[in-house]
């Protein structure tokens, strides 16, 4: 029988043994996301522009207070906002309309579960470009289709004026976000008991009365997943607005991902970018920190 000192000796080895195995992940992390992370904190306390070599100084939170009383904060702060909640009510709703049909029982079924792979294996600048030709005002698909059905008469730039950019860039957004909250819907509707719904078809529910009183309080807790991944995701876009807009027209799209691009890369204000990112990544976590409270309040763990 191991005495106390032995248990503890080899509950220290185990534990020796599990930081040495997770060491190298931890070095990855650190040297990915936590060094990056405090490089911008230091760069944001900083008026560091590499236009002005030598004259790099410690200003403290003056970047932050320059921003949050400027327009050209609120502004694309605004537009990111309007774009996101497009973005995630679109694909939530038509995730969750797929992932039902999915979740039944018909021929063909797994092929279709396949094929929603497919937007999701495209990169998202491909993506972009993708969307970017499907929408020239000169040859783009849709324009020919909408000319050839009568929708149109003459072919359109609808990138050129709002609202029918900020229409056109949820959609190119959403079609590739669409099957990762389908899948996660997916796999929360399959871990719902069918003996629930048996029982309620024996007591006389219908379609609509079994999803909002078994299939959407059951699938909350992935609901609120999907909900917070998905405004997580759209409130840092950057990469379809670069393709396709370049945060026009007239600034129409110009979100906070892409001031942040246009501050450190186009203007080499490293402060005022890293300042930027900051704020956009306490408003992310913020966001996300009451979208769990509020959506989770309430469900059974």
């Amino acid at each position: 029988m191991q005495t106390r000192r032995e248990t503890e000796q080899k509950e220290m080895s185990q534990g020796l043994m599990a930081l040495l195995f997770s060491a190298p992940a931890v070095l990855i992390i650190a040297a990915t996301i936590l060094v990056p992370f405090l490089m911008a904190v230091f760069l944001s306390l900083h008026n560091w522009n590499l236009k002005r070599p030598g004259r790099e100084r410690f200003i403290g939170l003056e970047n932050y207070t320059d921003w949050l009383t400027d327009s050209d904060f609120w502004e694309p702060l605004r537009t990111t906002f309007t774009f996101a909640i497009l973005a995630v009510v679109l694909i939530v709703f038509i995730a969750l309309l797929i992932s039902l049909l999915l979740n039944e029982k018909f021929p063909g079924r797994g092929v279709l579960r396949a094929l929603l792979l497919v937007p999701w294996a495209i990169p998202s600048v491909v993506n972009a470009l993708l969307w970017k030709w499907l929408l020239n005002p000169q040859y783009g698909l849709v324009n020919a289709i909408a000319f050839e059905i009568g929708i149109i008469t003459e072919y359109q730039n609808v990138l050129g004026s709002m609202p029918s950019v900020m229409i056109w860039l949820v959609i190119a957004y959403s079609w590739i976000h669409i099957p990762l909250a389908t899948l996660l819907l997916l796999s929360g509707l399959q871990t719902i008991p069918g003996d629930i719904y048996e029982s309620a078809i024996v007591d006389g529910a219908g379609v609509w009365q079994r999803f909002l009183f078994i299939t959407l309080p059951l699938l909350r807790p992935m609901l609120s997943i999907v909900i917070i991944f998905e405004m997580i995701f759209a409130l840092k876009v950057f990469d379809i607005i670069f393709v396709l807009t370049a945060g026009g027209p007239a600034d129409s799209t110009n979100v906070l991902g892409w001031t942040i691009y246009t501050e450190t890369f186009r203007k080499l204000d490293f402060g005022a970018g890293s300042s930027v990112a900051m704020l956009l990544g306490a408003i992310t976590l913020a966001l996300a920190i009451l979208f769990y409270v509020f959506l989770d309040r309430g469900v059974e763990q």
